[in-house]
């Protein structure tokens, strides 16, 4: 199975799942699924190993978000745009607080927003994050573990050694790599030891083909 059918495939049981039970015990305004959760798919189960796409990220990311979305509707007197804009820049502050980073919970959070769940009923709205968010978010993190180990992948991912195999002499380390992610001018989404052993490997690969050679 191609990477590109298999990651296709698996968004295709998640969302699908993930909409059959939101239908089965979600009742907010019959949302069964909310569109975040395409985005969220897309990570889950196309890019497995990225840090934003961890069950982590994605139920404390979009439940986070969601429970800001709904704090910002509460404000009265608060300009559309304004609420709109404040609700995402809290979300982005609060995920990357707590280690849940998730770009689709920009998205939960807007859209808590903009449907403005507390004008349902207080109560009802208050729950937004949990029935259908929450929901929606463990239910596809399930099926993405439970996927992805049927198709013979590790999910969540597991990242690579913390430490370089032997190199020869003149070659960087991984403190090296540490400090070079430090000085990148913007952030890299991809995890540290992840990084260090696709080096390594590259060193690896190099080495065998200058004896070759």
């Amino acid at each position: 199975m191609t990477i590109l059918l298999r990651a296709a495939t698996g968004a295709l049981l998640g969302i699908a799942a993930t909409y059959l039970i939101g239908d089965a015990l979600s009742d907010f305004d019959h949302i069964a699924i909310i569109a975040p959760m395409g985005a969220s798919a897309v990570l889950a189960f196309a890019v497995p190993a990225s840090p934003l796409a961890t069950p982590r990220a994605i139920i404390l990311g979009n439940t986070l978000s969601a429970m800001i979305g709904v704090g910002i509707s509460l404000l009265c007197g608060l300009p559309l745009a304004l609420a709109c804009g404040l609700s995402v820049c809290l979300a982005i502050m609060a995920m990357s607080m707590t280690r849940s980073l998730h770009p689709p919970g920009g998205a939960t959070a807007l859209m808590a927003t903009l449907i403005h769940p507390a004008s349902h009923d207080l109560m009802t709205g208050l729950a937004f994050p949990f029935l259908p968010v929450a929901l929606n978010s463990a239910i596809l993190t399930c099926v993405a573990v439970l996927y992805h180990r049927s198709t013979g992948h590790d999910y969540p991912h597991r990242p690579g050694p913390a430490t370089l195999t032997a190199l020869p002499m003149g070659h960087f380390t991984r403190d090296d790599i540490h400090v070079a992610l430090q000085k990148m001018p913007d952030p890299l989404d991809v995890d540290e030891r992840d990084l260090t052993a696709l080096i390594t490997l590259a060193e690896e690969i190099s080495a065998t083909r200058r004896k070759k050679s």
